[in-house]
C-alpha cells in the first residue's frame, strides 16, 4: 500500500482528498501544518507528498525547500495560485508536479500513480551504464540506477525527482537531441501544468550540479532551436 503524506490546513479539501485516496487504496496520513508534515516525513516515511503552498505557519514553497533537503520522494504542490511564476517557483525548490484547485481528484490520483511508476521502477543493473556503441560513460559521471543517485566525480549529488529522471534520460541516449516537448512528456506521460521554461529550469539546474562551468557546459549541451542533447 502506498504511503501519501498530505500536507493540507484546509478541513474540506483536506478531508476529501483523504477520503478519495484511502478508497483507491492508499495509506494517507494529513498533517495541518509545515511543523507536522516535517515530523510525519521522518515518522510516517512516505513515498509522496501532496503540499498545499498557503500554510498557516510557513511559506509554502520554503517547505517545499526543506522537504526535497530531506527526502528525495516525489511532491506534488496543490494551490490556488495558478500564476506561472508560482509553478515555476515551485520547480525551482524542488516540486515534482503542481495542482491547480479546484483540481479533479481522478486527475490527482493519475499524477501520483505516474510518479510513484517513476520512482519505482528497479533496473537490473548498478554497475555504470554501458552505450549501445560499447563505450564506458565517463567517470566523472555516473548514474547508480537501482539507488536513483547521481555521482560527480565520485561524489553523490542531491536531485530532485524530476532532475533525475530528465539526467537519467539524456544520459542514456548520448548525442541524441531531444525537444522540449518531448522531456516534457517524458517526465509527466500525460498532460501537466510542466512547460518549456520549466525544463529549461530543470536544465539549469542540473548544470550547476553536474558541470565544473555550467556556463560552458560540457555534458548538457543546447541545440539552439530544438532542444538538448546529452555529450560524452
Amino acid at each position: 500500500m502506498d504511503r501519501v503524506l498530505l500536507i493540507e490546513d484546509d478541513d474540506i479539501i483536506g478531508e476529501m482528498v483523504c477520503m478519495y485516496l484511502t478508497e483507491e487504496g492508499f495509506l494517507v496520513l494529513r498533517a495541518h501544518n509545515g511543523r507536522d508534515g516535517l515530523a510525519a516525513l521522518r515518522e510516517f516515511e512516505p513515498e509522496l507528498i501532496l503540499l498545499d503552498l498557503m500554510l498557516p505557519d510557513v511559506e509554502g514553497t520554503d517547505l517545499c525547500n526543506s522537504l526535497r533537503n530531506l527526502t528525495p520522494v516525489p511532491i506534488i504542490i496543490i494551490s490556488s495560485n495558478s500564476k506561472v511564476s508560482e509553478k515555476i517557483e515551485a520547480f525551482t525548490v524542488g516540486a515534482d508536479d503542481y495542482l491547480c484547485k479546484p483540481f479533479s481528484m481522478h486527475e490527482m490520483k493519475a499524477r501520483i500513480q505516474a510518479l510513484l511508476r517513476r520512482s519505482k521502477q528497479v533496473h537490473p543493473t548498478e554497475e555504470p551504464l554501458v552505450q549501445q556503441n560499447g563505450t564506458v560513460p565517463p567517470t566523472d559521471l555516473n548514474i547508480n540506477l537501482e539507488k536513483r543517485t547521481l555521482y560527480v566525480r565520485g561524489e553523490p549529488v542531491d536531485m530532485t525527482f524530476s532532475e533525475f529522471e530528465l539526467i537519467r534520460l539524456l544520459y542514456e541516449h548520448p548525442e541524441r537531441v531531444y525537444r522540449r516537448e518531448d522531456l516534457i512528456n517524458a517526465l509527466r506521460g500525460f498532460d501537466s501544468y510542466v512547460n518549456d521554461r520549466a525544463i529549461d529550469v530543470h536544465i539549469t539546474n542540473l548544470r550547476r550540479k553536474i558541470e565544473a562551468n555550467p556556463k560552458e557546459p560540457k555534458y548538457i549541451k543546447t541545440v539552439w532551436g530544438v532542444g538538448y542533447k546529452f555529450v560524452l
